[in-house]
């Protein structure tokens, strides 16, 4: 088919959401519809083991959400680069690596381009994080290569692999009428990716674009290391996190930490994980924090705690004021409470280290903070609407513009028209 010679699939598989779009040579991107209308896709599958089928997206959250039996992962591509992605686990009564279960993601992902389209286009560019692991170029190759073999595993062939951050300001260039020279800021669930580059619709025909990207870097800090920081200063405390037991000393805070990191949940559920929790009884001054603590665990709430995390975090971000965790299905009344302050103050650091790698960036390009020595700041990745990163990047760069783009879908857009 035509279309399928002369188009280009972008896959944007995102830590928190993913998107594809589809770009026919001459003509713009469009993103394909992956649940419903919607064109972005929580990156999360559920297992039911009730009827031992798989769902996929807000589906799989609602079935977990709604307390269906079965098993909730999300954030599978923080697993990339690391030692556990060859690791397996028993699902639907089969053992299964968990580079297995991102191929089986990216097989559904196929499913549906195969149902928008008629087949999958010949050329498939996948997005990848300027860093996957940080200071480790070995394993940051392996991830790389891991995830390319997955897709290879769903069904679709070689791919080829562009720099998210890239892709995004190829998606923004679509939309610009004169040369720019712009900061992209690809703030994602995993990680936060810079490009320094020169954009100019007429260079858009172009295959080399590399002399017109000036820098690119990264850090392995995203949304969801925000939840995880939100969770342990706002909500893991209700458990015991920092409880002062009877030998004078805190509770270990190994459980809290894992319980707060979407990726690891999962392994708390585990026989030996569970006896371990249990023997942290020994640990507290205070019995009913360690019986909320294994309330979660027992019932498996922890995801239900790490999405009450999520929600209220965007509901401070959205609305300006202070929004209640509220965790009532734990123990009647239970709730934690997060205010605009206290979001400001938790993320401090973290939007620190965020800010210091775009200011990296501009150095590498030969540039400087001070002053307007970029047209534009160019947001996307869904974790860049968050008003506390966006007033950091103002105090940063005061005299620069930010652009919002496509928050969800830019980079999928980008990598569609990378494949010309």
């Amino acid at each position: 088919m035509p279309l399928l010679r002369d188009a280009t699939l972008g896959i944007d598989f995102g830590t928190s959401n993913s998107a594809m779009a589809v770009r026919q040579r001459g003509e713009p991107a469009r993103l394909l519809a992956l649940e419903g209308p919607a064109t972005g896709l929580p990156t999360a599958l559920f297992f039911n083991t009730e009827d031992h089928r798989t769902h996929f997206g807000r589906d799989a959250v609602e079935q977990y959400l709604t307390g269906t039996e079965g098993r909730l992962m999300r954030s599978l591509k923080s697993l990339l680069g690391s030692a556990l992605l060859q690791d397996k686990t028993v699902v639907h009564n089969t053992a299964v690596s968990y580079q297995d279960i991102i191929a089986l993601f990216l097989q559904m992902l196929a499913q549906q381009a195969r149902a928008a389209l008629g087949g999958l286009p010949e050329r498939v560019v996948l997005g990848r994080p300027v860093h996957f692991v940080d200071d480790n170029p070995a394993r940051d190759q392996q991830a790389q290569a891991a995830l390319g073999q997955a897709a290879r595993d769903a069904g679709f062939g070689e791919v080829s692999f562009q720099l998210e951050p890239i892709a995004a300001a190829l998606d923004y260039e679509q939309r610009i009428t004169q040369e720019t020279l712009v900061l992209v800021v690809d703030i994602g669930g995993g990680t936060s990716d810079f490009t320094v580059v020169r954009l100019d619709p007429k260079r858009v025909g172009q295959t080399d674009r590399s002399a017109d990207v000036l820098a690119t870097t990264g850090v392995h800090i995203g949304g969801t290391d925000f939840d995880r920081k939100l969770s342990q200063a706002r909500v893991m405390p209700l458990l015991g996190l920092g409880h002062i037991g009877p030998h004078g000393r805190e509770v270990p805070s190994k459980v809290f930490h894992d319980l707060s990191t979407w990726h690891l949940i999962q392994w708390l559920y585990a026989p030996q994980a569970l006896r371990e929790a249990q023997a942290l009884r020994s640990d507290y001054s205070q019995p009913a924090l360690h019986a909320r603590l294994m309330a979660v665990l027992n019932q498996r709430l922890g995801h239900r705690v790490a999405e009450a995390v999520e929600q209220a975090k965007i509901g401070v971000s959205v609305h300006g004021h202070a929004t209640p965790v509220q965790l009532d299905w734990v123990e009647p009344d239970l709730q934690g409470l997060l205010s605009p302050h206290e979001m400001e103050h938790d993320l401090q650091a973290l939007l620190a280290q965020v800010v210091a790698c775009a200011r990296a960036c501009l150095q590498l390009a030969g540039l400087s903070a001070q002053g307007k020595s970029v047209d534009a700041i160019y947001l996307t990745g869904g974790s860049s609407a968050l008003r506390p990163l966006r007033r950091a990047f103002q105090q940063a760069f005061p005299d620069t513009p930010q652009i919002e783009g496509d928050l969800f879908g830019g980079v999928a857009s980008g990598l569609a028209c990378a494949g010309d």
